[in-house]
């Protein structure tokens, strides 16, 4: 049995995010679909003494932002190291900070990335590497997107060779799960309640964060936090 993960993009997701890539063998960023404003693709959250503060990329939009999120780029290049900075001073004082501050700052101020699905990439791939997480990750650009939404889903894990699709609970609302199993195509619906709390900076704890905060926070243990088996 092969298992497909195939979603957006998100800047520095959750470790709701990294679970749903660890329980596949292949991982498609889905990044031909429209780019959406005061989304996760080019922003999310660290938790601050002032509570929880966004960390957004700034991007090009155009027009009515009609555009496809790997057509999306940034708009200032200076993005990186305000990013950087905000997490030096949030996160100094996390346990393992210092463990991981060189690692996190070449990946920040080392990236020269000018679209949005590339820098996306660029930390994911890294947070995977982090974790030891092997999922294979692809692009949706390496298949023949034809249909309507569930059909393009679905003919991506045909064309994938997959009989196993993992997807977000939210996108029961719109998917017609009847087509994929109709065509031999079992769907396993990720449940993102009941994680483990674990030591955190400036309470009351929130889950809703980037994965940055689970890794300074617990260091080499991060992984004991997931849902899946590293």
């Amino acid at each position: 049995m092969k298992s497909l993960l195939i979603t957006q993009s998100n800047y520095i997701p959750w470790k709701g995010y990294f679970d749903g890539i660890n329980s596949a063998d292949e991982f498609v960023i889905y990044d031909d679909m429209q780019y959406t404003k005061r989304d996760w693709r080019n922003r999310n959250k660290i938790k601050t003494a002032k509570g929880a503060e966004w960390l957004s990329i700034p991007v090009e939009v155009k027009g009515k932002f009609f555009q496809k999120i790997n057509e999306t780029k940034i708009s200032d290049k200076d993005w990186a190291r305000v990013h950087w900075n905000s997490i030096q001073v949030n996160y100094a004082a996390a346990p393992f900070f210092k463990d991981y501050k060189e690692f996190f700052k070449d990946l920040y101020l080392g990236c020269n990335e000018e679209k949005l699905s590339l820098i996306n990439y660029r930390f994911i791939k890294a947070v995977c590497d982090l974790l030891e997480i092997k999922t294979v990750i692809r692009w949706s650009g390496e298949f023949e997107l034809r249909g309507d939404k569930s059909e393009k889903l679905l003919n991506i894990c045909l064309d994938a060779g997959a009989d196993k699709y993992f997807s977000g609970p939210a996108a029961k609302d719109y998917m017609d799960s009847a087509l994929f199993e109709s065509n031999g195509i079992e769907i396993s619906w990720f449940d993102y309640s009941g994680y483990e709390e674990y030591p955190q900076l400036y309470p009351p704890f929130d889950h809703a964060v980037s994965i940055i905060d689970l890794i300074f926070n617990t260091g080499p243990d991060a992984k004991k936090y997931l849902k899946t088996t590293v």
